[in-house]
């Protein structure tokens, strides 16, 4: 482990965008602060997420409401080695947002950097980008509701 890195003691939110092939993966504070965010094999998210949640508080996964949303919600309660509250979330228009935060996190670099931005591909997978937008959905939503109290 390295020793610069920053474990929370708070509980955090585990983001999670499934796919048939890959999967997005985020660990975020309730301050919004990003512990770790990767694109994994489908075959190895719940094994990861068993992992992540050793090493992080996770209080709650956060996942998209779209296509395979019921048959992953109904895999992870079944394989996680411990229960888990998961909370859908609307995921629409993710996928464009988080081509446009891909860019904002990494910087356009070279010839890239001419291209009009919507024609700008990110070179990766942007799955666990679109993991950290479905948490950041999910605490505006708490932020709202608290507001309106």
């Amino acid at each position: 482990m390295n020793s610069n890195e920053f474990i929370p003691t708070q509980p955090v939110v585990l983001g999670f965008d499934p796919g048939k092939d890959k999967c997005g993966l985020a660990v975020m504070g309730l301050d919004r602060q990003l512990h770790y965010h990767q694109v994994v094999p489908s075959d190895n998210a719940i094994a990861t997420i068993d992992k992540l949640r050793q090493k992080y508080p996770i209080s709650l996964i956060v996942m998209g409401d779209q296509t395979t949303a019921k048959s992953w919600k109904q895999q992870l309660q079944q394989k996680l080695s411990e229960q888990v509250k998961i909370v859908l979330v609307d995921e629409r228009y993710t996928s464009l947002e988080g081509r446009d935060r891909y860019w904002q996190m990494y910087p356009p670099q070279g010839l890239t950097k001419l291209l009009p931005k919507g024609m700008r591909t990110p070179p990766r997978p942007i799955d666990d980008i679109v993991a950290i937008l479905l948490i950041e959905r999910y605490l505006n939503r708490l932020t709202e509701s608290v507001n309106e109290l």
